[in-house]
């Protein structure tokens, strides 16, 4: 007849006295509470491995920290474990593994690793915008926390005061950079779940505001403005070159003059200056052709075309534009990077196929399995707009507009 075991009760446990050897008081199940000769009581667990069915020992905690009823609870996820074949101890050895190097995992650890990945993906200047943006706004207070001890309300309670300053835009991009950065620990098995993923709906969001541009009719104004503009000559040809090449500010101020090939008249930017990490060209029209002539005496022998005033060495600021602008009098009324839009608008309004006319602005197709397929260039289709555009700027200069 099979032995049976009767289950532990308090009063047991409690009027158990220590004895020279150390003994055990069994609760069933493989549970017993192990008593010491120094009158210390440490609950151990007693299974059979899965596969090789040796006996081993696994130990849960002392009495009375650890509760007979808790000591029970563990007992039971030990034997649902073994019912999966899995080793209840080299299970929790597993998790303090991973919890101690957890620990030393901080969310700005975790957060350069994934900008290591993030480099691949975007331009080194747009790589940089979101490293000094994390450490304004989320290192300070959260950089040094675990990844794992990340929470949505330590996260939120961190950007409510960029939020309360109405920097409505700078909260939007941090909520999805620092949930890129999860979404990496995730998928680098880092962290089991991403706590993040809704924290943008608590936030006031920003109001959408277009770049300031102007419309088609007010381009003749702009251009006797930039004529008549008190400022330097590389900043006036800098303007002019990123109206008629139609590329972002960044991308126009770091021009080198080692991307022109003069013999195919043919700018090469390299993939790692552009934002979407993929390489452009740009069919120079003959404006644009003069517009390098003209400025080649005072840059022709440095590395960039628009070279900084205080370091020649480096390229011009990328604000530069902007802020002659903004002195011409066209503050919220125009920037950099509304050029694009006016050009877009005008290229649009005279019937240049929409294909053509993105692939200028080196805009990516939103439909990925197309632009995966779609490798053409339209050079030769390019090079004739960008001449008709180029066409288009020197008569608004001249007042030839219709």
């Amino acid at each position: 007849m099979a032995r049976t075991t009767l289950p532990l009760t308090n009063t047991q446990i409690k009027n158990a006295k220590a004895k020279t050897k150390e003994y055990s008081l069994a609760d069933g199940g493989g549970l017993a509470l192990r008593i010491k000769p120094n009158g210390s009581r440490l609950w151990i667990f007693n299974y059979s491995k899965p596969f090789t069915k040796k006996r081993a020992n696994m130990s849960f905690g002392m009495f009375p920290e650890l509760s007979l009823a808790a000591a029970r609870e563990l007992s039971g996820e030990a034997r649902r474990l073994l019912a999966k074949n899995v080793d209840p101890k080299q299970d929790k050895d597993q998790k303090a593994e991973k919890a101690a190097f957890a620990d030393k995992l901080s969310l700005q650890l975790v957060a350069q690793e994934w900008l290591q990945v993030k480099r691949s993906e975007v331009s080194n200047e747009h790589a940089e915008d979101i490293r000094r943006s994390l450490e304004i706004h989320i290192f300070p207070r959260l950089g040094n926390v675990p990844i794992h001890l990340i929470t949505a309300p330590k996260v939120i309670d961190t950007l409510r005061p960029v939020e309360a300053k109405g920097s409505l835009e700078t909260v939007k991009r941090q909520c999805q950079r620092i949930n890129e950065v999860m979404w990496f620990a995730v998928n680098s098995g880092l962290i089991d779940h991403n706590p993040l993923v809704s924290i943008k709906k608590t936030f006031m969001a920003p109001i959408k505001n277009n770049m300031p541009t102007i419309k088609p009719d007010q381009l003749p104004q702009l251009m006797c403005d930039l004529n008549k503009a008190n400022i330097k000559l590389v900043t006036r040809c800098l303007i002019e070159w990123q109206l008629q090449t139609m590329v972002r500010p960044g991308e126009a101020a770091g021009s080198r003059w080692g991307e022109i090939d003069r013999e195919t008249e043919v700018w090469h930017i390299p993939a790692e200056r552009m934002k979407k990490k993929r390489a452009h060209k740009v069919p120079l029209s003959p404006q644009m052709i003069r517009l390098l002539d003209t400025i080649h005496p005072i840059t022709g022998h440095r590395e960039h075309i628009f070279c900084g005033d205080r370091n020649p060495r480096a390229p011009i600021n990328k604000q530069t534009a902007n802020m002659a602008l903004k002195r011409m009098g066209y503050g919220g009324k125009l920037v950099a990077h509304g050029m694009r839009s006016l050009a877009s608008t005008i290229l649009n309004e005279h019937q240049f196929p929409s294909d053509i006319v993105e692939f200028a602005l080196a805009h990516v197709d939103k439909n990925k399995t197309r632009d995966d397929y779609n490798k053409a260039e339209y050079l030769e289709l390019r090079r004739k707009m960008m001449c008709w555009w180029s066409d288009y700027v020197q008569h608004a200069a001249d007042g030839h507009l219709s």
